[in-house]
């Protein structure tokens, strides 16, 4: 008994000077992390045991758990070799319930072996607590917003009415349904979105999510037994984002979560952001009643940059790379790189990079030599665009005067010029030319090939423009 009491009474030291060494390292944290973080994160932890350098703690979950290694190891290491030594070693105990009135304990690594970047991306932070609006974590790409997401034929409904859904979430386009092929800037405009959003909207929670991790962290949940909380986690979020939905195609039991996760949302008036590479009735392996809730808001395609908007991103990654690229390697690569933005960004770069690895200038050779590894060169037909740039080009025109109502003489010349040779160079009805320059209709552009063809036969200078414009669409 004597020995027993010993042992007992050295426990209950042990135990003191566990909890006054754990309060010294409260005092500490509450110092460097937020209130509510503090409150959420450290103070629920109850510390067990300190022997040989080693702080045993408890916390409540393993999702607790893994939050603590991914998020604040640095502060709990920092502090621990701060307060009581730089060899101090941090343990976990996770406290399980079994059955009522029965709990169990699962011993984990601590700081001195922490989890691997993957392991954190796959992790589902805060599905355990309510977490405050200032730590919750939207998975955003601040560099990704309106101001460097330009605007095009290709993508102006779709930034339209992203900007008004940022504006009102859940109360006009509800769910958004982007699709279009890789690389026309459907991430960047989620990101924007969510973004701005955020902006306006500081107490709204938006989370930004690949339907590939959603998926992840799904088959996570299941194995971890924690499926009602991956659920409760999902639905508390105000704006969900999910890029390119067509990963769950095939995933019967995904599918079935994220259609509950949707109908939640939606009755609740939340905002539901979905992009894919295809429409909505394309996605082939799709339950039925969920392409039926992705058709209920708006559906929008973003089609391959047109040549405007081309030029626009490559103006700016050349802006913001701080090169110099000459005006006909330029409009080179304008109209050569049609498919993507990706393409556009990569060749810049590669440019860059040649130029520097072989101390030369940036010209025309060296522009098909870089192009041609990205794309496949080909004799290009004239398109109503390119003809429109030539011709606002030849008359010192901005390529959008053309497109206004303006009745300025150069400006209506121009109009009309652009439309007579786009009917002689291109196979496009009266009526496509019309949509493209200016939103005319089909009348409008018949008068203006006939107005353009009379002058051509009674001016000679007016028809000598003409042949100069010619030849340009030529070279």
């Amino acid at each position: 008994m004597e020995i027993k009491e010993v042992l007992l009474e050295k426990h209950r030291i042990m135990e003191q000077d566990c909890q006054t060494l754990w309060n010294s390292c409260l005092t500490v944290i509450k110092d460097i992390v937020s209130e509510a973080a503090f409150k959420t994160w450290f103070m629920p932890i109850v510390p067990l045991s300190y022997e040989n350098n080693t702080l045993k703690i408890q916390v409540p979950t393993q999702f607790f758990y893994e939050y603590l290694e991914d998020k604040y190891v640095d502060i709990l290491g920092k502090t621990l070799h701060r307060i009581i030594g730089p060899d101090t070693i941090l343990k976990y105990s996770i406290q399980v319930v079994k059955n009522a009135g029965t709990d169990a304990t699962v011993d984990l690594p601590g700081s001195e072996k922490k989890a691997t970047k993957e392991e954190y991306n796959t992790a589902i932070p805060g599905l355990f607590d309510s977490k405050a609006r200032q730590d919750w974590e939207s998975h955003l790409n601040s560099k990704y917003t309106f101001d460097n997401y330009y605007e095009g034929v290709s993508n102006r409904l779709v930034r339209a009415t992203s900007e008004e859904i940022a504006r009102n979430p859940g109360k006009t386009y509800n769910p958004m349904f982007i699709y279009g092929p890789s690389g026309v800037g459907k991430t960047h405009l989620c990101h924007a979105v969510g973004n701005l959003i955020q902006d306006i909207h500081p107490e709204k929670r938006v989370l930004y999510i690949s339907a590939h991790l959603f998926t992840i962290q799904y088959t996570d949940a299941i194995l971890k037994n924690a499926v009602n909380d991956f659920m409760y986690f999902y639905q508390s979020v105000d704006i969900l984002i999910l890029d390119d939905i067509q990963e769950l195609i095939g995933k019967d039991k995904t599918q079935n979560t994220f259609f509950h996760i949707f109908n939640h949302l939606h009755l609740l008036g939340k905002q539901l952001i979905l992009t894919s590479d295809k429409a909505p009735v394309d996605l082939q392996g799709m339950e039925e009643r969920l392409i039926t809730r992705l058709k209920w808001g708006l559906t929008a395609e973003l089609s391959r940059p047109d040549l405007e908007l081309r030029k626009k991103i490559l103006k700016n990654k050349i802006c913001s790379d701080g090169i110099v690229i000459p005006d006909d390697v330029f409009n080179f690569i304008a109209d050569n790189v049609t498919e993507n933005v990706r393409d556009v960004e990569g060749i810049v770069a590669s440019l860059l990079a040649y130029s520097t690895a072989f101390n030369r200038g940036i010209d025309m050779t060296l522009a098909r030599q870089v192009v041609c590894r990205v794309v496949r060169l080909e004799k290009k037909q004239l398109t109503v665009e390119k003809i429109q740039d030539i011709v606002c080009k030849y008359y010192n025109l901005d390529s959008d005067a053309i497109q206004t109502n303006s009745r300025k003489r150069e400006v209506v010349q121009a109009r009309q010029v652009t439309m007579y040779l786009s009917k002689k160079y291109t196979h496009a009805s009266f009526s496509n030319i019309g949509k493209i320059v200016g939103r005319r209709d089909h009348a409008t552009v018949l008068h203006a090939c006939k107005t353009v063809k009379d002058q051509i036969e009674t001016n000679k200078s007016f028809s000598s423009s003409v042949e100069e414009i010619e030849m340009m669409l030529k070279n």
